[in-house]
């Protein structure tokens, strides 16, 4: 380090002495890099281990503009995969069945040479906001994305004729209609439809696009290839660069236009990408840790992820379509936003989003009362506005944020609607009687909030009517306890399902189980490697030794999962005959345990949660229980409140203990309204961490 540095470490030090340090920034601020550079986003595209790719993309942004590969995963890449198709601008993040997305793909090449192309693995590089890769015997392409455009920058190598073509149709899900309504070369302008997620309903997305060689528009006439697919053939010389570049619209054709005109039209590809650069070191900011090894790499590129979901859909004037399709406006100065996988993130990703940015979230919690508004379904809608995968559990997330102090939602017009869908929900299979239960305490508790106390007591004694059901098939281990789908369950067995209702633990802890039987038998399910990490129905099992008063088991536990190769036995089908042993999150394209999705956030949300030692076990409630962090001191600044230290402290010998500002925590647990309030947050346990990571599993 140079002197100055030196120097300003010294003089902070000086001038926050201990006491009133924590509104200062930590010693390491000027040491580390920005967490901007420490994102990887080739972690978790390889194989069935995330479901992720290298896009190009900016916080919320509806652009995902990223290489689509032979062979391919589920959104179009692979990282394994060494021959190249093109770049397309859409897809879902880290989703399962065969991805979303994929719209409008760009390929570009030498005519005659056709694709796919043998892609130079070496040159392929990533970061937030950008993608470049060499294929195709040296033509290097430079992708950059912010909000709902994006730049695709092809160099050309030699001199010669090359051929530009647009795909329409190309998709992840079934593609359901594709329209030009322009096709000059410096003005296209488009309509597409496909499949969500799991093909459950259809979004619709308007293009407008516009293609220039050094900078100037390029004259070729449009040729159709068939099938609404569009090229355009032109000559070139060595040093050429041809650029296409895409504005996105919910709304049509002609404000696309204008999204490409504000966002692109004037702007070069480094500008786009220096903007992306700018949100993104703003957002990731809010959380700081400290060094620049694996752990930290591994912290800021699970934040990356988390904060890609949902996609920002109002347009610069703020028109927006909602999932009925009905055209509004978003109130000046906010925004509405879709891309929905709440039964996946409902868990992690939107508690996470309430604590770092309760400014967003006050619109993310609009966009969500409006599906009910206009008429809410289980999955998705036939007029969709983005890709969205599925939306239980939205009532869920919407108490969870009016607890935290979130508005953008009136409580009493979306009450009615909520215990309307209740009716329709699934509620024949034990999971299904759960998870609907759920719903219905949301419900109850949201009335007992705006002060209808008998309907609150008439949903609460509904919501509890799950127990029988309970008593009847989870109280006992059977034989069948250990079978992946056993009696209808969705993606998992009876073992991982036992602990799903959060929202009754006392019930279950301190009368129906018992605190010691409740112990040892979710001991057990640790003990027996019957937990899965690899799908959301589980995930906070670990953290409920610390509800029933073993905290240390919980930070031990915790620790194991975020840290260590274990045994992984599940998939969504079945059992396995042998585990796939290895780390659940890896700085590694094998990023995830096999057969482990991303899911829109929802587990990298559960590593960041993890990894700051704390966790929203029961959305809805709002708490966090406390647990040992990864690394010895964390800063997280709230958007508009007040930050938080989180800081490791070795045992005393009195066990697992914490203290707030200097208060003791006897349940691990703190309360959001206090941690947005500022303060410092001290862990003390045998469970120190912060050391090297094991190598990744191969």
């Amino acid at each position: 380090m140079m002197k100055t540095g030196r120097l300003a470490v010294q003089l902070r030090f000086w001038i926050c002495p201990l006491g009133i340090g924590l509104l200062c920034p930590p010693a390491w601020a000027d040491e580390a890099p920005a967490p901007v550079d420490l994102v990887d986003p080739f972690v978790g595209t390889s194989g069935d281990h995330g479901q992720l790719t290298p896009a190009a993309t900016s916080p919320f942004g509806m652009v995902q503009l990223s290489p689509d590969t032979v062979p391919a995963q589920h959104a179009g890449y692979d990282y394994q995969a060494d021959h190249l198709l093109g770049f397309s601008h859409t897809r879902a993040v880290g989703v399962g069945c065969g991805g979303g997305g994929g719209d409008l793909l760009v390929s570009v090449g030498y005519a005659g040479d056709t694709a796919p192309w043998a892609m130079d693995k070496a040159s392929e590089q990533a970061g937030p906001g950008w993608y470049s890769v060499r294929y195709g015997g040296g033509i290097r392409a430079d992708l950059a994305a912010a909000g709902a455009v994006g730049i695709s920058r092809f160099t050309m190598p030699r001199s010669g004729t090359i051929r530009v073509v647009l795909d329409p149709r190309h998709s992840y899900t079934k593609r359901h209609s594709a329209q030009w309504q322009k096709r000059k070369a410096g003005d296209m302008r488009g309509s597409m439809s496909a499949g969500t997620v799991c093909d459950q309903g259809i979004y619709h997305l308007s293009f407008a696009g516009a293609l220039s060689r050094n900078g100037q528009t390029v004259k070729a006439a449009p040729i159709s290839l068939g099938d609404e697919r569009q090229a355009y053939d032109f000559a070139v010389r060595a040093g050429d660069r041809v650029e296409m570049r895409t504005g996105l619209s919910v709304v049509d054709s002609r404000s696309a236009r204008r999204v490409l005109e504000r966002g692109a039209a004037h702007r070069s590809l480094e500008h786009v990408r220096r903007e992306a650069r700018t949100e993104w070191a703003r957002e990731l900011a809010r959380v700081q840790v400290p060094g620049s090894g694996e752990r930290a790499r591994l912290f800021y590129t699970h934040l990356f992820r988390v904060l890609q979901t949902p996609a920002r859909i109002d347009d610069a004037d703020g028109r927006y379509r909602q999932s009925d399709g009905t055209l509004h406006r978003a109130p000046r100065g906010h925004h509405r936003y879709s891309g929905w996988a709440i039964w996946d993130n409902y868990r992690t990703q939107l508690p996470l989003i309430a604590l770092l940015d309760p400014v967003r979230s006050e619109d993310i919690a609009a966009s969500l009362a409006e599906l009910y508004l206009a008429g809410k379904a289980q999955w998705s809608t036939q007029n969709e506005p983005f890709i969205t995968v599925r939306t239980e559990h939205a009532g869920v997330a919407l108490l969870d944020f009016r607890r935290k102090g979130i508005g953008g939602f009136d409580a009493a017009e979306i009450l009615p609607l909520m215990i309307k869908e209740l009716d329709a929900l699934p509620n024949e299979a034990p999971d299904q009687q759960i998870e609907t239960a759920y719903d219905v305490w949301a419900a109850a508790e949201l009335a007992s909030d705006i002060g209808n106390r008998p309907l609150a007591a008439s949903l609460h004694e509904r919501s509890l009517r799950y127990r029988t059901m309970w008593q009847r098939v989870f109280k006992e281990v059977a034989p069948d306890f250990d079978v992946v789908k056993a009696r209808g369950l969705y993606q998992g067995t009876l073992w991982q399902y036992r602990w799903a209702p959060v929202f009754d633990l006392d019930w279950m802890i301190d009368q129906e189980l018992g605190r010691a039987r409740f112990g040892r038998e979710l001991g057990r399910f640790f003990d027996q490697g019957l937990f899965n990490m690899t799908n959301q129905p589980d995930i906070q099992a670990p953290f409920l030794f610390s509800a029933a008063g073993q905290p240390a088991r919980t930070a031990s536990l915790v620790r194991e999962i975020l840290d260590s190769p274990i045994d992984h036995w599940y998939t969504n089908a079945g059992k396995r005959p042998r585990p796939w042993h290895g780390r659940s999150f890896a700085l590694h394209p094998v990023g995830y345990a096999d057969g482990m999705d991303d899911d829109a956030g929802g587990m990298a949300a559960w590593y960041v949660w993890a990894s700051l030692g704390l966790y929203p076990l029961t959305p809805g409630k709002p708490e966090y229980v406390v647990t040992t962090p990864a690394f010895p001191e964390a800063t997280v600044h709230p958007q508009g409140g007040a930050p938080f230290r989180i800081e490791q402290r070795h045992s005393t010998g009195e066990g697992q203990t914490a203290t707030w500002n200097g208060a003791s925590l006897p349940a691990m647990k703190i309360d959001h309204r206090a941690l947005t309030e500022g303060g410092r947050l001290q862990v003390a346990s045998d469970q120190a961490g912060g050391g090297a990571l094991p190598p990744v599993h191969r």
